[in-house]
C-alpha cells in the first residue's frame, strides 16, 4: 500500500479501440468498394504524420466525411480501420501542410489557410485532450498504418514499386508476387527498482526537468526480459535479476508497442550511455509522487498519464516493486 494521498484516476493512451476490424473481409474487393461508399463512412485524415482536425470549441472533431476528405486532394493511401457500431472508418493520407521537425518532443501547431482546421501531432492531440477518448485508439491505428505505406512503397524483395491490397492491410509486388504486411516494432520500457528507489533518465529532446523510464527496441532472437536486462545495462550500467511485465500499449512515434516493465536493480552506480541520455539518477518513491503531482521542489517532473512511463511510475509509488511473474 502507497505511504502518499492517492494520485487522481489516469487513464494510459491510445488501448481503447472498439474498432470491429473486420479482417475476414479485408480481401473482398466488392465488400471494401461498398464499404468506401458506405454514407455512413467516416476518414481519419493524416497529413504526413500529423492528424488533421475540425475546430470544435477548445477541441477538434478527427473525422471527415468522404466529400469533405476530397477536399484536400487525391489521398496517398487509403485504408479501412474497422467498424464503429456498423459505421465504416477508414484513414486517409494526403498531402503535407508542412514538415514536422522529428526530434520535437511536442510539435507546436500548424498554421493552415482554412482557420477550422486544428493540424498538430498525436502527442499533443493526446496530452492536450484535443479529441474525445475514443478517438484516439483508432487514430493510433491508422497514423501506425499510413506510416507503414508510406515508407514501404517498394517491394523489399525485388525492388519494383509496390500496391495497395486487402483493404490496405497489406502490399503486393506485381513484379515478383511477394506480399508485404504492416510491422509493429515492440520496445521495453522499464523502470529499475532498488529499495526504496527507482531509475530514471533523460533524453536531450525532453523538455527541461522531465525524466522517464528507460526504453529499447526489442532485437530479434531476444526475449522481453533479456532485452529488459540488456537495455538498463547499455544505458545506465545498472545490472538487473528479476524482471515483470506490468501493461502494455500501442505508441504511434510511428509504429511500435511499448511493454512496461519493473525490473530489480542488482547495483546502484550509475555510469550513462552518453549518446542515449543526457542524464540518470535515482528516485525515491516520495520524489516519484512530487513529481506525479507537480510539486517536486527542483520542477523535476515525469510523463503525462498517457505514456506507459507515467503509469510505471504511478505503480512504483503506489506499491513499490511490482513483479507478480518473470516476463518471459
Amino acid at each position: 500500500m502507497s505511504d502518499f494521498p492517492p494520485l487522481p484516476p489516469a487513464r494510459l493512451g491510445y488501448i481503447d479501440n472498439d474498432l470491429d476490424r473486420m479482417s475476414a473481409k479485408r480481401g473482398d474487393a466488392d465488400w471494401f468498394a461498398a464499404t468506401l461508399a458506405d454514407p455512413r463512412a467516416r476518414f481519419y485524415l493524416f497529413a504526413g504524420e500529423t492528424p488533421v482536425l475540425t475546430r470544435n470549441g477548445d477541441m477538434g472533431d478527427p473525422l471527415f466525411s468522404a466529400a469533405e476528405a476530397e477536399r484536400f486532394g487525391p489521398g496517398t493511401e487509403t485504408a479501412f480501420l474497422g467498424l464503429a457500431n456498423g459505421a465504416p472508418r477508414f484513414v486517409r493520407l494526403v498531402p503535407e501542410f508542412a514538415k514536422p521537425d522529428p526530434n520535437a518532443y511536442r510539435l507546436p501547431e500548424v498554421k493552415t489557410d482554412d482557420p477550422n482546421l486544428l493540424v498538430t501531432d498525436m502527442r499533443s492531440v493526446a496530452v492536450m485532450g484535443l479529441v474525445e477518448a475514443h478517438h484516439l485508439g483508432p487514430m493510433a491505428e491508422g497514423k501506425a498504418l499510413m506510416h507503414w505505406h508510406s515508407s514501404h512503397r517498394f517491394c523489399s524483395k525485388c525492388g519494383k514499386p509496390s500496391t495497395l491490397s486487402q483493404a490496405g492491410w497489406r502490399r503486393d509486388c506485381p513484379h515478383c508476387n511477394a506480399q508485404h504486411f504492416p510491422r509493429t516494432d515492440p520496445v521495453v520500457i522499464m523502470l529499475p527498482v532498488h529499495g526504496d528507489k527507482c531509475l530514471m533518465g533523460r533524453q536531450r529532446r525532453f523538455p527541461p526537468g522531465m525524466y522517464s523510464a528507460l526504453a529499447g527496441f526489442l532485437e530479434p532472437g531476444e526475449t522481453i526480459a533479456g532485452a529488459v536486462r540488456r537495455e538498463i545495462m547499455e544505458e545506465s550500467g545498472i545490472s538487473v535479476g528479476r524482471v515483470g511485465y506490468l501493461c502494455d500499449q500501442p505508441w504511434p512515434f510511428p509504429a511500435s508497442l511499448m511493454i512496461g516493465c519493473h525490473a530489480e536493480a542488482t547495483s546502484q552506480e550509475i555510469e550513462i550511455d552518453t549518446e542515449e541520455l543526457e542524464d540518470a539518477r535515482w528516485f525515491t518513491r516520495e520524489e516519484c509522487w512530487l513529481m506525479l503531482t507537480r510539486q517536486h521542489p527542483e520542477r523535476f517532473t515525469c510523463p503525462p498519464p498517457v505514456a506507459i512511463a507515467h503509469h510505471l511510475i504511478r505503480a512504483f509509488v503506489e506499491g513499490g516493486l511490482q513483479i507478480k511473474a518473470e516476463a518471459s
